[in-house]
């Protein structure tokens, strides 16, 4: 018999608690994920936070739960009903028009309604991915029908009438692969005139997903045409360190100055899906510089010092901390990773609201000792726990071993109700493992549907030989009902 995967720790299911908490909050109400940066227009924003839930989902769903789709597809669908949302998006109507310091000087620019139709990658590659991964992952098309991607946006007190742009998976990756061809493979800016490496991963990562569903090859043209342009510039900057971006207008490259550990830190741990060898060759030598030593082994993570522009004080999350522990995950450092996450439980306030772990915004930089005390909603929310919950090349993995057709043929939780705690879901030899718990004050039955079994069945339960009165039949599968303590469930259909 092959080797279970371990059971999820208590940690780590409360971080996907909270992911599935801030999923289900009401329209418009963002609690919780709140940053210092004024609009959405930084790296804390909401659709990042959206977006890296959405991957870390995935990459649970893919490396510790797999054959628990009933949990996390629901969730995955309410991250992206949010981050179509206009409260969302919005920004781009102002940042379109330029009137910063790198695109000033453009003559051409105007403001932009449409999130998608030009630029912006910083966006449009995640509502891109993330309607890809929630169709890979659930062997579905529900992104694939005219108009599921639609921004739309219309106010009773100013802007004229609806402001409608519709899209779906397959219109919006064929939009950004034009894109990238026109840019000569280079990217796809985000802000005008401003082509960053990092935020052009996650559209190759919705390319190769696109490729798993369809059959093409266009992640394998895109890699290749990205490194032929890059080849110009280089991935790296002269003290070893990953450029952050280059100008569309002057192809002058915009090196890690500072250096700022969320440049290296980010586009290392989303490049290594494609291209591992070389991220993990610099990795040591690069995440050396951001660390700092705390105390029993604890580390933290040392940021570039803030900067003025135009006079001003650049005010925005940097996520740096998040970033470095995401990026340890994805390389597999696990003493490194280990130590950030022993700090930020020490030293960041880590909280429990409604079953949910997070890490609350705190804008003190440290405490009276000197320990890092500050953290942003972005860190807090989303990359500590992604940390946590990722895999050692857990993206690599997402990115270059799908699962075979015969995956979703196989036993699953496909309906999970909101107060079942889920720690072990895997199929193995045919025979489907589960560790399940009810917990209390939650809302919700307790039960969960095992799907995909068409025929006669036998369970066990602890062990235990369980009679068919034991699993209610329906048109969905067999449904149990959980008990409030953690009970194995083993269920073989037979043929």
């Amino acid at each position: 018999m092959a080797a279970l995967r371990p059971p999820m720790d208590r940690l780590q299911l409360g971080h996907l608690r909270h992911f599935d908490n801030l999923s289900r909050q009401f329209r418009n109400d963002w609690s919780f994920m709140q940053g210092k940066g004024t609009g959405q227009d930084d790296f804390g924003g909401y659709r990042f936070q959206l977006a890296y839930m959405a991957y870390a989902l995935a990459l649970t769903h893919r490396h510790r739960l797999p054959a628990a789709p009933g949990l996390f597809g629901p969730i995955l669908r309410r991250l992206i009903d949010k981050i179509l949302m206009p409260e969302v998006w919005l920004y781009w109507r102002d940042v379109s028009r330029g009137g910063a310091v790198f695109n000033a000087h453009l003559p051409d620019l105007r403001e932009e309604w449409d999130p998608v139709v030009r630029d912006n990658i910083m966006y449009s590659a995640y509502v891109q991915s993330m309607a890809l991964l929630h169709d890979y992952l659930f062997n579905t098309d529900a992104f694939a029908q005219p108009g599921s991607l639609t921004f739309q946006h219309w106010s009773y007190f100013w802007g004229g009438e609806e402001k409608r742009f519709e899209y779906d998976r397959e219109s919006l990756n064929e939009h950004i692969y034009w894109q990238m061809v026109e840019n000569g493979y280079l990217g796809v800016a985000c802000e005008p005139n401003c082509v960053f490496q990092i935020c052009n991963q996650p559209a190759i990562l919705g390319f190769r997903l696109h490729d798993l569903i369809t059959g093409g090859s266009r992640a394998e043209e895109v890699v290749a045409g990205y490194e032929r342009a890059w080849a110009d510039f280089g991935r790296l900057d002269e003290a070893g360190h990953y450029n952050m971006m280059v100008m569309s207008d002057s192809k002058r490259v915009r090196p890690n100055e500072a250096p700022s550990p969320w440049v290296d830190a980010w586009c290392g741990a989303l490049m290594n899906m494609w291209n591992r060898d070389f991220v993990h060759a610099g990795y040591p030598e690069q995440v050396r510089k951001f660390l700092v030593d705390g105390p029993d082994g604890t580390r933290s993570v040392r940021s570039a010092p803030a900067r003025q522009v135009m006079g001003q004080p650049v005010i925005t999350d940097t996520c740096d901390f998040g970033w470095v522990s995401v990026w340890a995950s994805e390389m597999g450092d696990t003493a490194t990773l280990d130590s950030l996450l022993a700090h930020a439980d020490r030293f960041m306030n880590p909280t429990w609201r409604e079953g949910g772990l997070y890490y609350p915004r705190n804008d003190v930089p440290a405490d009276a000792d000197g320990n890092r005390t500050d953290i942003e909603p972005m860190s807090g929310n989303v990359l500590l726990g992604y940390a946590r919950l990722n895999t050692p090349d857990g993206l690599w993995g997402l990115y270059n071993n799908p699962w075979p057709a015969s995956h979703f043929e196989e036993p699953a939780l496909t309906v999970v109700d909101r107060d079942v705690e889920v720690s072990q879901a895997e199929v193995v030899d045919g025979v489907l493992h589960t560790r399940l718990r009810r917990t209390a004050g939650v809302a919700g039955e307790g039960t969960v549907t095992i799907g995909r079994v068409p025929g006669r069945w036998r369970a066990r339960l602890d062990g235990v030989a369980l009679d068919e009165s034991a699993l209610a039949r329906t048109s969905e599968g067999l449904v149990f009902r959980c008990g409030p303590e953690a009970q194995v469930l083993e269920v073989t259909p037979l043929k």
